[in-house]
């Protein structure tokens, strides 16, 4: 079978239908049309904030997509939390050009998922296979100096090796369902102490606070410019430039509500501080969060204890709060693997950075080894 690989600016370029085709089977809400379009309409991801799109759409011999990959030509390395600035400082300071690369990844959003979609009808080894080498061929053809895998599953990653991609691992903290029917189910899985500090944390987190979470229709305008405002501060405080514009959450909200849980606390009915989720098939996922007023323990209740409770209610079997923070662990978010995958063109800079990469690997699964070992916050035997 004969296949022709096309590359579109937008994923609009490509379509809902034809995209969601490969995409909505997965189940995961980021690479889902809605949320790359919204990135791209809404001006959060587009070439003047150094995002430009370069989809590929690998179409069949009578012409239908059967195959899709969101790829982005980079002028930078912001949004992405799979840090590479140590390897473009390197290359620039020896006279190299790391800038633009090519990235597959869900802008803003370190969570792990598909990164080649398929259609079902399609072998998915094979379109994996063809629009990996449709990518490398296109970093060639652009001139540009490497090509990023960020956060694809495990197998993609394997299989990215097998390619002749560099592999990278990190660590994020993921929440697991142990079959609780409540939160005092997940609660009295913990050692004593820690249900002690979690019981004492939500108290003081509550105390004067109306807490919902909401989600489809009960998502209003009003909530989004609270949010907005909540994620502007967090941004300015963290980072200094919140990527996302305030038409981006209008856009979700119209499009992704039902797939959406909006954490929100209001004090004497202002709204006070706000958590962002997603819904997936079998996740919830944690992105954004802010609040205008500090509160003990409000970060922890919003983001971390409100998603278990949601997850545990709607029967998901994970929640993904994000990139970084051991202090993750005591709330019963335990380390575990993320991955990414890299090309670099330049033998010059790929050497040393793959030498770097095996030693990385092993350092990266030790240290997740000691701290799921050391510092636990689930019960022993006789706790």
């Amino acid at each position: 079978m004969s296949f022709q690989i096309r590359v579109h600016n937008t994923v609009a370029d490509i379509g809902r239908d034809a995209w969601d085709a490969c995409a909505g089977p997965t189940g995961d809400p980021f690479v889902s049309y809605d949320f790359l379009d919204a990135c791209e309409a809404s001006g959060s991801a587009v070439p003047q904030q150094g995002w430009a799109g370069r989809h590929l759409a690998l179409e069949d011999e009578d012409g239908r997509v059967i195959g899709v990959m969101p790829l982005w030509l980079k002028a930078h390395s912001q949004g992405e939390y799979v840090f590479d600035h140590s390897w473009a400082d390197a290359y620039e300071r020896a006279g190299g050009r790391y800038y633009p690369k090519l990235l597959d990844a869900v802008p803003f959003t370190p969570a792990t998922g598909p990164r080649f979609l398929s259609h079902p009808d399609a072998d998915a080894a094979t379109v994996r296979e063809t629009l990996i080498q449709g990518a490398l061929a296109l970093t060639e053809r652009l001139g540009a100096s490497s090509l990023h895998v960020n956060f694809p599953t495990r197998e993609e990653w394997e299989a990215m090796g097998e390619a002749g991609l560099l592999r990278r691992q990190d660590i994020q903290y993921i929440w697991r369902n142990g079959g609780y029917q409540t939160f005092d189910d997940f609660v009295s899985a913990l050692s004593s102490s820690r249900r002690k500090t979690v019981r004492r944390e939500r108290r003081e987190a509550n105390a004067g606070l109306d807490i919902r979470v909401l989600t489809g229709a009960g998502i209003t305008e009003a909530h989004w410019d609270a949010f907005f405002a909540f994620y502007q501060d967090t941004g300015a405080r963290k980072w200094g430039r919140p990527y996302l514009t305030r038409d981006f959450f209008s856009r979700i909200g119209a499009t992704m509500a039902d797939r959406i849980a909006l954490v929100m606390a209001f004090r004497d009915g202002a709204p006070l501080a706000g958590a962002l989720n997603f819904i997936g098939r079998d996740a919830l996922y944690g992105r954004q969060w802010g609040a205008l007023d500090e509160v003990p323990f409000l970060h922890f209740e919003l983001c971390y204890y409100r998603a278990i409770d949601f997850a545990i209610e709607r029967g998901l079997s994970r929640v993904e709060a994000g990139a970084q923070g051991d202090h993750k662990i005591a709330r019963g978010y335990l380390p575990s693997p993320v991955y990414s995958a890299h090309y670099i063109a330049d033998p010059a800079l790929r050497g040393p950075v793959a030498d770097y990469l095996e030693r990385e690997r092993p350092a990266v699964e030790a240290e997740m080894r000691a701290m799921a070992e050391e510092l636990t916050p689930f019960r022993k035997t006789g706790d």
